[in-house]
């Protein structure tokens, strides 16, 4: 971590009051606390953050130092190798701030085959956490059991379901996924009849009894009734009056409620035929007009479902938990038991083609399973689903889904939401920002509907790729629209207090701003860092740099001496041209000089 960074960081922490998800921060005054390794432990198995000893959250994170980095930093090296099993690998520094000396330990994500984490002391099902918001959370056993099993290739999808026969297996279905298979695969499936191919795909397989058994993967691709073996293998709809859920002023509890049942296609069909019902149509922006869409699209709607009742937990522990689907005014959660496995992360699930199974040998068979009264297999088992859903989600101009991984549990909320409704247009509007493009104000738009932004989210939103996303998210900042929370690749977003006045004086445009008089006066007579021109403006570091840049290229500052404008200790100084230059004679700038207001508007959404 550099000194800037780390600068960064404790700005964020004071600003919010609190710890950050990815940062843990201890005073440590006596030495190092227990409690550390459950933040090793947490950070291991989640996604790796950043512990900082010396800093005392409880008078506003405050630098208290520790008396001696060099034995504490050695002491956490060793808490790290021989308190925690697997052993943790930190990155340490020793790093001086505002006069005293701090230990900053870099925790890596360890990899999915030796998940989970634990603090050997306690035992790996009493010594495991995960890190939740601001918090360590112990996970239960059933989580312990779900790291455990990621490290392989899960078995219950073929595993043989007592008591059942080939009679169990829908005739219709079966009759579909042979035909399909010897057109799509002639040479697999050569001179095998029917039985033969459903042996093949482990339809068919050998129970414990030495008798022919439906398999637990074929019983839910094509069985009659799987329910009869599996009561709770189904799915619930339920539609709430309030966005708490039941309306307990009224007494009324749910709008409907729908248990669904059958094979996969089955419920996949008769969920989307119950969410149709429910369902509302609206208007919104599209392009220089509007039009009429549902409330959210069938398509993604349709992936979610199908994804919920494929990637579910079959192991015995989770078949008393069914697919959860939950509607309420302002959104829509799908919900199966079992979260992300194998190597996949949050942060994959929007990369292309990013996949991994854990019912590996029941996603086989529904590539060849079509759904009732459609042409179409139920999936595709390309990673082409999330790519889809988001597709879907941004022809029909709404923000993305939140996916949220709870290792035991995994969670797609859909808001619902239109981007760009009139009232977001005029928001943007109000904000008097020359020529931003399209995916920046979808960006924009994205967090006034209180959603987290990062690099990867404003991607997924946008569709732009990561030098795009790069670029126009470090414009905003400089434009001073957003502001960053942390640093490096844990960088998050949210609105600057200059943005959020748009949104609270509705009938105000905000003035352009323009810092480049701000900067000189800070300057004045002598030379500055940029550290320092910060700090007398109290502007960002990449809000500085920006117009920095334009006044160098305007002639009115100059470095002192041979400095790099890269160099962190490159000083600053006012020209003599500068002297003589008025407020008032500024042009509205950005990086390639000065624009008319037609040729900013052009841009995108929104004009002055």
């Amino acid at each position: 971590m550099l000194e800037s960074e780390l600068a960064e960081v404790v700005q964020n922490l004071r600003e919010v009051g609190g710890d950050l998800t990815r940062v843990e921060v201890k005073r440590a005054a006596g030495g190092l606390p227990s409690s550390l390794r459950e933040t090793l432990s947490a950070f291991s198995n989640t996604a790796g953050g950043t512990v900082i000893l010396g800093l005392d959250e409880g008078t506003g994170f405050a630098a208290t130092g520790v008396d001696d980095p060099a034995k504490m930093a050695s002491d956490l090296a060793s808490m790290c190798a021989t308190d925690m099993e697997p052993a943790i690998r930190p990155v340490l520094q020793q790093m001086k701030f505002e006069d005293v000396w701090l230990v900053v330990a870099e925790v890596p994500e360890i990899s999915p085959g030796q998940k989970p984490s634990y603090v050997k002391s306690r035992g790996m099902n009493k010594g495991s956490y995960i890190r939740v918001s601001d918090g360590d959370q112990l996970l239960s056993t059933y989580e312990v059991q779900m790291l455990l099993a990621s490290r392989g290739q899960p078995l219950e999808d073929i595993e043989a379901v007592p008591g059942s026969s080939f009679g169990d297996l829908d005739e219709a279905l079966v009759k579909s996924l042979v035909s399909r298979v010897r057109r799509s695969r002639p040479y697999a499936f050569s001179g095998l009849d029917d039985l033969g191919i459903l042996r093949q795909l482990n339809v068919l397989v050998a129970g414990e009894d030495g008798q022919e058994r439906v398999s637990l993967g074929g019983l839910l691709a094509m069985g009659r009734h799987p329910q009869r073996f599996y009561p709770q293998l189904g799915m619930t709809f339920v539609v709430y009056p309030t966005e708490r859920g039941p309306d307990t002023s009224s007494g009324v509890r749910f709008l409907d409620n729908v248990t669904l049942e059958g094979p996969i296609p089955v419920m996949a069909r008769d969920a989307l035929a119950a969410l149709r019902r429910n369902m509302k149509r609206r208007s919104v922006v599209a392009g220089v007009g509007r039009t009429d869409v549902w409330d959210y699209p069938e398509a993604a709607l349709r992936e979610a479902l199908v994804n919920a009742l494929v990637h579910r937990d079959l192991s015995a522990p989770s078949r008393g938990t069914q697919v959860q689907i939950e509607m309420y005014p302002d959104r829509l959660t799908v919900r199966n038991p079992g979260g992300l496995f194998g190597p996949v992360t949050i942060a994959d699930l929007t990369e292309d083609g990013t996949s991994s199974s854990r019912n590996s040998f029941l996603l086989k068979i529904l590539e060849d399973v079509t759904l009732p009264g459609e042409d179409r297999a139920v999936c595709e088992n390309r990673g082409s689903g999330i790519r889809t859903m988001l597709e879907a989600l941004r022809a029909a101009g709404m923000t993305i889904p939140r996916f949220e991984d709870r290792i035991s549990s995994f969670m797609v909320t859909f808001p619902n939401a239109s981007l760009l409704d009139d009232e977001t247009i005029s928001w943007l509007s109000r904000l008097n920002e020359q020529g931003l493009t399209d995916s920046q104000c979808i960006g924009l738009a994205v967090l006034r509907t209180g959603d987290r932004l990062d690099n990867a989210r404003y991607r997924s939103a946008t569709g732009v790729d990561s030098r795009v996303a790069t670029a126009e998210l470090q414009d905003l900042v400089r434009r001073e629209l957003i502001t960053p929370l942390g640093s490096g690749r844990w960088t998050e977003y949210r609105l600057s207090s200059r943005t959020r006045i748009a949104e609270i004086e509705r009938s105000r445009r905000l003035a352009p701003r323009d810092r480049r008089q701000l900067v000189l006066e800070a300057l004045g007579t002598g030379s500055l860092s940029r550290a320092e021109i910060d700090d007398r403006t109290g502007l960002g570091k990449q809000v500085v740099i920006h117009w920095l840049r334009v006044l160098r290229k305007e002639k009115l500052v100059r470095i002192v001496g041979d400095g790099s404008p890269q160099s962190r200790n490159v000083r600053y100084e006012r020209t003599p041209e500068s002297w003589g230059q008025n407020a008032l004679d500024f042009e509205v700038l950005d990086d390639d000089g000065p624009q008319s207001e037609h040729d900013h508007a052009s841009r995108g959404f929104v004009g002055a």
